[in-house]
């Protein structure tokens, strides 16, 4: 009989053990800041950092994307478009684009623009729709917003045109990730991030082939936590958990929460970036970053009451696609 994938949120979620998935994701994402800066110190270049870290990933989930999906994969070439935007847009562009971005801005800057994505979600439903999201999620997307601008630092922040540009396209990764992820399919939740990851490898790839930006990837030892560590100590911290754990965990729980409410709980890891960065380089968090994590969460409390498990309404591909016929 026929089999058609539509493009919308399963309506049998768990939003409380997505909502447990998504922290643990945000804060596996929020290690990768402070681990890499050893690297970036000792003469890496941001491309370079993001390649490896995305390759290294893709060898240790790949394995177990093919287990999960043992005996069923006709799932690759039924789902290779979702499998080929999700590597293009959620791992290569967010990535890619938002280390171009920090490369010619302040990070605070880039980090700020890239995490408007939930924003932006919230404003292309309302587009899409054309009906106004509900007053709680106007006022969770404004107290968000503003908790970000408590949290980031942007004294003698500068700003570069195409630094902004690079930095929309990292928005634009980050938002293609929680609409792809919330996408229903008949993909084991591991098996997305276990395929996505090398397309994205290949797509960074390509880009550092192209010699579009500078890549120097020294083989030397780093300062870490006050004392000298290999290269790959740093570097295997970001693997582990900032990428490959991270993207498991995160589209786990984005398949439970939905694109809307999930993108909003990402917002949490800007301030366990904070918490990270104060444990291993000694930067304490200020009381007005303490107030911003504050406001980070009441924003994901009124979005999450005032939308349930209702879906965003985001389509990431086509509204239908027809992918295949099951006999």
């Amino acid at each position: 009989m026929p089999s058609q994938y539509v493009a919308s949120t399963p309506t049998s979620m768990h939003p409380a053990a997505g909502l447990m998935l998504g922290l643990a994701a945000s804060l596996a994402f929020a290690t990768s800041g402070a681990f890499v800066r050893p690297l970036l110190d000792a003469g890496w270049t941001p491309l370079a950092a993001v390649f490896w870290r995305v390759c290294a990933a893709s060898v240790l989930l790949l394995p177990l994307g093919l287990w999960s999906i043992r005996g069923r994969l006709r799932l690759l070439l039924t789902e290779w478009r979702l499998i080929l935007s999700f590597g293009v847009l959620a791992v290569a562009t967010a990535q890619g684009m938002y280390f171009a971005a920090v490369s010619r801005m302040s990070v605070s800057v880039a980090l700020l623009i890239e995490y408007m994505a939930p924003v932006a979600l919230v404003l292309l439903a309302w587009l899409r729709q054309r009906h106004a999201p509900s007053k709680l999620v106007l006022a969770g997307a404004a107290v968000s917003v503003a908790g970000l601008f408590f949290v980031l630092d942007l004294s003698g922040a500068r700003l570069d045109g195409l630094g902004v540009l690079f930095g929309l396209g990292a928005m634009t990764g980050a938002a293609a990730y929680f609409a792809l992820g919330a996408r229903r399919t008949e993909l084991p939740a591991l098996a997305l991030p276990a395929f996505g990851l090398p397309v994205g490898a290949a797509a960074l790839g390509l880009l550092i082939a192209s010699g579009v930006l500078p890549y120097s990837a020294p083989l030397v030892p780093v300062d870490l936590m006050g004392a000298q560590v290999p290269w790959w100590v740093p570097l295997g911290v970001v693997v582990v958990f900032a990428t490959a754990a991270a993207y498991a965990l995160g589209v786990a729980g984005i398949a439970l929460m939905g694109e809307r409410l999930s993108s909003f709980v990402s917002l949490s890891e800007v301030l366990f970036a904070a918490l990270v960065a104060a444990v291993v380089l000694g930067e304490i968090p200020t009381g007005m970053q303490i107030i911003g994590g504050v406001l980070i969460v009441v924003g994901v409390v009124l979005i999450r009451v005032s939308t349930g498990n209702a879906p965003a309404g985001i389509p990431a591909l086509p509204d239908e696609i027809e992918i295949g016929h099951a006999q």
